[in-house]
């Protein structure tokens, strides 16, 4: 009995110590994360609020469409297979307003295009074809709508940092003609400002070019879809026979 009590206060200890350890780690963390946002909110503040409020700005509206595109474009994803089952289920029946109303209960310009289609189908193919093809341009257009301001935040950022790099060496230059003496202390607080103002101009567009591109890769995705489902209609339609 003694020796099972002393067995089971070492396991006690031992998870104590184990919790008490991982609670150090714990904060240790957050203290670590507390120090960067410290760290990075000082950075901001010396490089020059002048140059660096417009690189936030920059960041914020950037963010704020790629943000909106992201939960368009999740929105608009729908699965093709699914939809054109149901609307070959529909059409296998002669209900071809049913499969007018899959399409509309459907989100997303995929559905949009295919009702489209569905809507020509008594001008035969070569209408339903072409109402395809024109209503997904405009569907198309509707999916790039905002990466325009995202291409231009992701070049405006890093060239504000520039331009406060350049007001930066400039100061510091200034300093030197006034002092008339090249030591590090006369320069050293317009070189800082030019490092900062460039670091957060790159760092803003880098992230903002990764949301870019996993944006575009979403239309791409999109478009490809909305193309299979192009044919997969005109293949439905004809195999019920909707062109007579």
């Amino acid at each position: 009995m003694r020796k099972f009590s002393l067995i089971f206060g070492i396991f006690i200890v031992a998870a104590l110590s184990g919790t008490s350890a991982l609670m150090a780690q714990e904060a240790a963390a957050a203290q670590a994360d507390a120090g960067a946002f410290q760290t990075l909110k000082r950075y901001f503040i010396e490089g020059d609020w002048v140059w660096m409020s417009p690189v936030l700005i920059a960041f914020i509206f950037g963010l704020a469409f790629c943000i909106e595109r992201i939960i368009t474009l999740n929105i608009a994803t729908v699965n093709t297979d699914k939809l054109i089952s149901g609307i070959d289920e529909k059409l296998a029946q002669g209900d071809l307003e049913g499969a007018k109303e899959v399409t509309k209960a459907t989100p997303g310009p995929t559905a949009s295009i295919l009702f489209e289609g569905l809507r020509n189908a008594a001008n035969g193919p070569d209408a339903v074809e072409k109402s395809i093809v024109n209503y997904g341009s405009v569907q198309m257009g509707l999916l790039e709508k905002g990466l325009i301001w995202i291409s231009l935040f992701i070049a405006l950022a890093p060239m504000l940092g520039f331009l406060g790099t350049v007001v930066g060496m400039i100061q510091a230059f200034d300093r030197i003609e006034a002092a008339g003496d090249l030591s590090p202390s006369v320069v050293a607080g317009g070189i800082k400002v030019a490092l900062l103002t460039t670091v957060f101009g790159l760092v803003v567009a880098i992230i903002l070019q990764i949301f870019y591109n996993y944006i575009v890769s979403k239309i791409d995705g999109i478009t490809n879809k909305m193309e299979d489902a192009s044919i997969g209609l005109l293949e439905v339609m004809s195999r019920n026979n909707i062109f007579k």
